[in-house]
């Protein structure tokens, strides 16, 4: 999951780690000037939200503002899905920026290699402010318009289609022909994952790797590899105004796969469920059709969102949580399990 914030829909503790490893004004101005030429910087700003990749806003003497985002260097603790993220993230933009969806534009992504220990990607920078940080000053028409407009991005989204499904790095392993066995890789990677950097599990282990198999058929419901963000919360979501308020964005695009497009709404978790959002519905089917919310649908959701506490919990180890955010975290990811399995039990046919 994003490490800029968990999904959820009640209150977390303040999440305050230490931060990713940034490029200092000399690098940032260095890096700015291979891709752009000579080019000034006037200010740097390190942005915060980010726990696995480094943020900085860069300000130019010509008016231009753009994101440099930094990915750890190699041999971080990270979980398997996690390698060149910032790959994914720039494959993301461009394939969705192609749909019609509003993303920063991707003006350079740098490998690592001999002259750059760690990936980077320049973006350009949308303005505006997050959902999370405006949602105070949100009236209920506002919300209702804007998760109108959001489920309108969404299916634009949905309408890529990839190459194969799971996600995008074929050198990760973890993509198939179909969708059960892209997602039976997904999961087992994250359990593989919690069982290198101990971290305990609330339920067995076998249980859990058993769900792909045990509920392959409604998995198999699954015809093409759609584009997926995986990340739409609050967090993600850029707003500005001009009289009323409008989406000006969909930004961090590096936890992107190709499968399902139903599990885009796990990701939106932390806005109420997307599933029984009438508003975000209406948006979606305006451009494009919704697979019906039956019952294999609602078992794939339950699906998703166990494989999204296994990756919120397993992080928890590579990142350093600490206090409060880790009490918080090791007690909701529990939770949402057990919910979630006890779901899938009375959804079973």
């Amino acid at each position: 999951m994003a490490a800029s914030a968990a999904p959820h829909s009640g209150a977390t503790p303040t999440l305050t780690p230490t931060p990713p490893a940034e490029a200092g004004a000399d690098d940032v101005g260095a890096r700015l000037a291979r891709v752009l030429g000579p080019v000034r910087v006037v200010r740097t700003t390190a942005l915060a939200g980010g726990l696995y990749n480094s943020t900085v806003l860069a300000e130019l003497a010509d008016g231009r503002r753009l994101v440099l985002k930094t990915a750890p260097r190699a041999g971080t603790p990270a979980l398997t899905h996690e390698r060149d993220l910032l790959a994914t993230e720039a494959l993301f933009h461009r394939l969705a920026g192609r749909a019609g969806v509003r993303v920063p534009t991707v003006l350079h992504h740098q490998p690592a290699g001999p002259d750059d220990p760690a990936e980077w990607l320049l973006l350009d920078h949308l303005d505006g402010t997050t959902w999370d940080a405006a949602c105070a000053g949100l009236t209920p028409a506002d919300g209702a318009a804007l998760r109108h407009l959001l489920g309108e991005q969404l299916a634009r989204v949905a309408s890529v289609t990839g190459p194969a499904y799971g996600y995008p790095r074929p050198e990760l392993g973890l993509r198939a022909p179909d969708w059960p066995g892209a997602f039976t890789a997904m999961l087992r990677a994250v359990l593989a994952d919690a069982d290198r950097f101990g971290v305990g599990l609330p339920v067995p282990a076998g249980r859990l790797a058993a769900l792909p198999a045990r509920f392959a058929h409604r998995l198999a419901e699954v015809e093409r590899p759609a584009l997926v963000h995986f990340d739409a919360w609050a967090g993600n979501l850029v707003l500005d105004r001009d009289g009323p308020w409008r989406l000006a964005g969909l930004i961090d695009g590096e936890r992107a796969f190709f499968g399902d497009p139903l599990a885009e709404f796990v990701g939106l978790d932390p806005l109420g469920r997307a599933e029984d959002d009438p508003d975000l519905l209406a948006g979606y089917r305006s451009v494009a059709p919704l697979p019906p919310l039956d019952t294999g649908a609602r078992i794939r959701l339950a699906l998703y969102r166990v494989h999204l506490a296994l990756v919120m919990r397993a992080e928890s180890v590579p990142r350093g949580y600490e206090g409060a955010f880790a009490h918080w975290l090791d007690t909701w990811s529990a939770e949402h399990l057990t919910a979630q399995l006890a779901l899938l039990d009375a959804l079973e046919e």
